[in-house]
């Protein structure tokens, strides 16, 4: 898997390509953890280039979910494919997590928070 990070304001954006299993949520939660750690509070996941998503990556989602709540931030989701659009919905974090057709409209929502 390959974690891209870039900024946009205070908006910090990870780029996740490939897969996000087992074997590499690890990396992907050490960023996210270290980005909390260092007072970012606005996080946007781009999905456009995520082909799957297991059990262990969506516990990284979550683990930065309540981490945000608990310091008034927001993490939102955007450009998931059909088949992981269904892994949320099915898993039922699509109610948790706010999730947009592109970046650009997440940027905008987080922007405007």
């Amino acid at each position: 898997m390959e974690i891209t990070q870039t900024e946009s304001g205070e908006v910090l954006i990870f780029a996740l390509a490939g897969r996000l299993d087992a074997k590499t949520s690890e990396p992907f939660e050490q960023q996210m953890l270290a980005a909390l750690a260092a007072g970012r509070r606005k996080l946007l996941i781009d999905f456009s280039s995520l082909d799957y998503i297991s059990s262990a990556g969506l516990r990284v989602l979550l683990l930065a979910a309540k981490k945000l709540q608990e310091s008034k931030g927001k993490i939102v989701l955007c450009a998931l494919k059909p088949a992981l659009k269904t892994v949320f919905e099915i898993a039922g974090f699509s109610s948790i997590f706010p999730i947009f057709d592109s970046p650009a409209d997440g940027l905008t929502d987080l922007t405007k928070a």
